[in-house]
């Protein structure tokens, strides 16, 4: 059982979600704007929350943006009718873990937050990950090279993190998005390509002497210069 946050403006759909996930035995809280939202979040430790994007006056990447800065770190999982890559960049950004599209089965979003709440419960690994001049600290989500502070996004600093505890070992694109994404099916492997490009240019501007190197076929490996 868990405590759950459900935000919607539609009436039907929030009523829809509030009883399936009642009948699976958690404990819901329902509302339907982003002001009721983040006063429910100040006052009820939640486990996770479903968040519908598309909300009168504050969208659901607001909301989760605003969590996020409050320190609220339950899983979020999105939920809108907009399919387009760069909104479910934005949406991961914002600090969201999961991003779902409408229409949906009820089984499948259920499906999504059971994922959601094994990784949240799973035990913490070492807070500082620290490899060549990159140091991550995983508590405060700050980025480290050679000493002077360099800004990942979430999704960023998941997948430095990742890849860096998975070194000398490269890492398929499956296992990145189902740690950093929390699932390989669904999501387009692409989203991996994409944020390695991210990672790589920060690195690169930093003058960080970790690299991202591409295994064909497979996925991506960090590398260190030998003297490294």
């Amino acid at each position: 059982m868990a405590n759950i946050l459900v935000v919607d403006d539609d009436p039907e759909m929030l009523s829809l979600v509030t009883e399936s996930l009642i009948a699976e035995g958690h404990v819901v809280t329902s509302v339907s704007d982003g002001v009721a939202a983040l006063i429910a979040a100040n006052g009820v430790e939640f486990d996770a929350a479903a968040v519908d994007v598309m909300l009168p006056e504050m969208t659901g990447f607001e909301i989760c943006r605003r969590l996020r800065e409050a320190g609220k770190n339950f899983p979020v999982i999105l939920i809108t009718a907009r399919d387009d890559v760069d909104d479910r960049i934005f949406g991961l950004d914002s600090g969201a873990d999961d991003y779902l599209t409408k229409p949906f089965a009820l089984k499948e979003l259920h499906a999504r937050l059971r994922a959601q709440l094994r990784r949240s419960a799973a035990p913490v690994a070492a807070p500082v990950v620290q490899l060549g001049d990159v140091q991550l600290d995983t508590t405060t989500v700050r980025a480290q090279v050679a000493g002077r502070v360099v800004p990942f996004s979430v999704k960023e600093f998941s997948l430095l993190r990742f890849l860096l505890q998975a070194a000398p070992e490269p890492a398929t694109r499956s296992e990145i998005l189902v740690d950093v994404w929390g699932s390989a099916d669904h999501f387009d492997p692409t989203i991996v390509d994409q944020y390695v490009s991210y990672v790589r240019k920060k690195l690169a501007a930093s003058g960080s002497v970790v690299t991202i190197k591409t295994i064909r076929g497979t996925g991506y490996q960090i590398e260190l210069p030998e003297s490294a």
